[in-house]
C-alpha cells in the first residue's frame, strides 16, 4: 500500500507540476462558470416555467453537470496520454518495470495520482452550485449525487485513458486512441435506443446513460456497479498489458 501511494504521490506531482493540468483547470472553470451563469440567468428570468425541473438544483446543477460530461470527454484523453505513453518513450518505463514494485501498484498508483485532479475538478464543480446556498432553499442531497455521479464518471473515463496510454509510446497516438474508444462508449447511447436486445445491450454499455440518474438525484447500486465494473476492467487491462511487456 505504501508503494502504491508513493507512486500515486510522484505522479500527482508530475501532473500539477505540469503547466497542462493547471491549463486543463483554468478552461474547464472557464467554460462550465459561462454556462452557469447562463442557466442561472435563463432560471431567474422564468423560474416557474421550467416544466421538466423541479427546482434550482435540478434545473442549475444536473444542467451543469450535463454539460460537464462534454468537457470531461473533450480533456480526459489530454490528461491521461502522457501516463504510460511519455514515460515508454524516454524510456523510463523500462525502468519501473524492472524495479521490484508489482505492476498492480503501479497501475493503482498511477490512477490514483491522476485522481487527484478529479477531486480537484470535483471541488470546483461543486463549488458554483453550492454558492446559490446562501439565497436559496438548494437541495444538497442532489448536487451532491450528481458530483458523485461526475466522480464515477471522470474514473471510467480515466481508466480507459490509462489502458491506452499503455499500447503506444506516442502521447498524441494515446490521446486520439483514448478519445475514439471513449467517443464508442459514449455513442452507445444512441444505438441503445433501437428496440430489441441489441438496443438494451447498447443501452446498458453506454457510459452517459448511468449518469442520466445520478444527474437528477436518483440513486442506483445498479449505476454504481457499472462505473466500478468499467474502471476496474480497464485497469486490469492495463496490467495485463505491461505483464506482456515485462515478460
Amino acid at each position: 500500500m505504501l508503494t502504491t501511494l508513493t507512486v500515486a504521490r510522484t505522479e500527482a506531482r508530475r501532473i500539477f507540476v505540469s503547466p497542462l493540468a493547471w491549463a486543463v483547470l483554468a478552461v474547464v472553470q472557464a467554460i462550465l462558470g459561462i454556462v452557469f451563469l447562463q442557466l442561472l440567468l435563463e432560471y431567474a428570468q422564468n423560474p416557474r416555467g421550467q416544466d421538466q425541473y423541479t427546482g434550482i438544483a435540478d434545473y442549475v446543477g444536473s444542467g451543469l453537470y450535463g454539460f460537464a460530461t462534454i468537457v470531461l470527454l473533450l480533456i480526459m484523453p489530454i490528461l491521461t496520454m502522457r501516463l504510460f505513453a511519455e514515460e515508454r518513450k524516454t524510456g523510463s518505463l523500462t525502468l519501473l518495470l524492472s524495479s521490484p514494485v508489482s505492476l498492480i501498484q503501479i497501475v493503482m498508483g498511477k490512477f490514483l495520482g491522476l485522481s487527484v485532479f478529479f477531486f480537484a475538478t470535483i471541488i470546483l464543480l461543486a463549488a458554483m452550485p453550492l454558492v446559490l446556498m446562501a439565497g436559496t432553499d438548494l437541495d444538497v442531497g442532489r448536487i451532491a449525487a450528481g458530483l458523485f455521479g461526475l466522480t464515477l464518471l471522470m474514473m471510467a473515463l480515466g481508466a480507459a485513458g490509462l489502458f491506452v496510454s499503455t499500447l503506444t509510446k506516442e502521447p498524441t497516438i494515446a490521446a486520439v486512441g483514448s478519445f475514439g474508444l471513449l467517443l464508442v462508449f459514449w455513442m452507445m447511447q444512441i444505438m441503445g435506443t433501437q428496440h430489441g436486445v441489441l438496443g438494451d445491450i447498447f443501452g446498458y454499455l453506454a457510459l452517459v446513460s448511468h449518469f442520466e440518474n445520478l444527474r437528477h438525484g436518483v440513486f442506483s447500486s445498479a449505476d454504481v456497479i457499472y462505473y466500478l465494473l468499467f474502471t476496474g476492467l480497464f485497469l486490469w487491462l492495463a496490467v495485463l498489458r505491461l505483464d506482456s511487456e515485462r515478460s
